[in-house]
């Protein structure tokens, strides 16, 4: 496992919770999406890698109840109590270098994780290493993420970008960074977000 000091963890906004009925709307229609590009077949093993809080791994699970489950994020003991109360299997990790071994999972999944990470390239390959099926990923839609920040009051001093967000990415930018580690099956735009799903090559 590497140090983890000098990587940005990103702002601690919980935007499953807000209150904000533009917001919710907004996750509504990511959720929707999100449900959509899962893969119909129930896999038996799944990693959610920056898993948080565990928001989408509770929803994950509510739809494969019989799946194991597991989590990796960057140290955080607060984290650690979240996955503690949702009976989550986590650990601390750098996406980077998994400490899995490889074909571990029939699903990974990176939601609103590569922005945050310096190397997405060395992510992505570590993430088709340990995955044996379907992988689905999600990032921020640039430059409409920064646009509705600002449009919300936020971040203006940063121009619009959400602190810990050290990548920015098109659809096209992001659709072909994916293409470089994975086959891409399916691409959704919930607005400000791009969403890919993915599978390892044969």
């Amino acid at each position: 496992m590497t140090t983890q000091s000098a990587v940005p963890t990103g702002n601690a906004y919980d935007k499953y919770a807000s209150a904000n009925p533009i917001e919710r709307r907004l996750m509504s229609g990511f959720m929707a999406r999100f449900d959509v590009s899962l893969p119909s077949r129930a896999p038996a093993r799944i990693l959610e890698v920056g898993v948080g809080e565990g928001e989408i791994a509770a929803r994950v699970r509510q739809r494969y109840p019989d799946a194991a489950i597991a989590g990796i994020d960057l140290p955080d003991p607060t984290l650690a109590d979240h996955w503690q109360t949702r009976d989550l299997p986590g650990a601390f990790a750098d996406v980077a270098a998994l400490p899995f071994r490889d074909a571990t999972f029939d699903l990974v999944l990176a939601i609103e994780v590569l922005e945050h990470v310096p190397r997405p390239e060395a992510a992505l390959r570590e993430i088709a290493r340990v995955a044996s099926g379907d992988v689905v990923v999600s990032v921020p839609w640039e430059p409409l993420w920064r646009v509705a920040n600002m449009a919300r009051g936020k971040y203006w001093s940063a121009l619009g970008n959400t602190p810990g967000h050290v990548q920015h990415w098109s659809r096209r930018r992001f659709v072909a960074l994916v293409g470089g580690a994975l086959d891409v099956t399916g691409v959704s735009n919930p607005p400000p977000w791009t969403m890919v799903a993915a599978r390892v090559r044969a």
